[in-house]
């Protein structure tokens, strides 16, 4: 989930591309097509609506079918379907769609009551007034971060990238979230993401930094002049993991700042939010 057009800010500010530059595709489930109780139309449904990101702008069946990989018949009978259930509108003018009310009910019903959100807000907020970094708070999207909290600090210099904005998995966020797993899952997540999985020797860095630290890291690595922390956890409310971090551009956080003031502070809290208190 972007915000617009990418600014300087958090290092994984841009659309999610594989590393040929092109518009990474969304998401597709694997293996559960194998089971009886798949319901394939309706993952092609949601699959159609994942493709609508912030910042995406609406977008038309032509591009939709790239994006999904869906066959243009089936693409137009999944968009009507969605317009009529109000989770899609359509503009007659350009012949493109965007999300509708139905959509907004859906996140706003999952924000609401997610805890461990109301748990992290506090101390989001005290961070990015003291750093002037932008917190965030995350969790796995299929092949990317999901926001499900944003809080920006007092410099201006960075991008505000909102709630439901989806990051790429080589952020730090991403990074962090990786280095959690055990090693078998960190291995078939990373086959599923393919040329979007950041490199061997990344990966290894990060589950290193991991042990010594609490934190993972990115240093200008997915966009140039950004730095960035991330902590990640297992919610002590039973929701799943999730990774706090604080971003921004590396005049402001710098290495040093990161891994001396601002990681520390991160690993306390991720802490505190496994124990379900900060």
């Amino acid at each position: 989930m972007q915000s617009g057009k990418p600014q300087v800010g958090d290092e994984s500010a841009v659309p999610l591309r594989d590393r040929a530059g092109r518009r990474r595709r969304a998401p597709v489930v694997e293996g559960a097509e194998r089971s009886a109780d798949f319901i394939t139309a309706l993952a092609r449904g949601l699959q159609v609506l994942r493709c609508f990101q912030a910042g995406s702008g609406a977008l038309g069946n032509l591009e939709l079918a790239r994006l999904t990989g869906l066959p243009k018949a089936t693409l137009s009978r999944i968009t009507y379907t969605l317009t009529e259930l109000g989770y899609l509108r359509y503009d007659r003018d350009s012949g493109r769609y965007a999300p509708g009310h139905g959509v907004l009910a859906l996140g706003l019903g999952l924000l609401s009551g997610l805890e461990v959100r109301q748990l992290a807000k506090p101390a989001m907020q005290s961070l990015a007034q003291q750093t002037g970094g932008a917190l965030a708070l995350g969790t796995c999207d299929g092949d990317a971060m999901a926001y499900v909290e944003a809080i920006h600090g007092s410099s201006a210099l960075y991008l505000r990238l909102p709630v439901g904005c989806r990051v790429s998995m080589d952020s730090a966020m991403g990074r962090a979230y990786l280095a959690l797993l055990p090693a078998a899952a960190r291995r078939d997540l990373l086959l599923r993401l393919g040329p979007l999985a950041p490199m061997p020797d990344v990966i290894d860095r990060c589950v290193a930094d991991l042990a010594a630290t609490g934190c993972c890291f990115a240093f200008g690595e997915w966009q140039s002049g950004i730095n960035a922390a991330a902590a990640p956890f297992e919610s002590a409310t039973g929701e799943g993991v999730f990774v706090i971090s604080c971003g921004g551009p590396a005049t402001l956080l710098s290495e040093a700042v990161l891994r001396d003031e601002v990681a520390p502070v991160l690993h306390r809290t991720a802490q505190a939010l496994s124990r379900s208190a900060v």
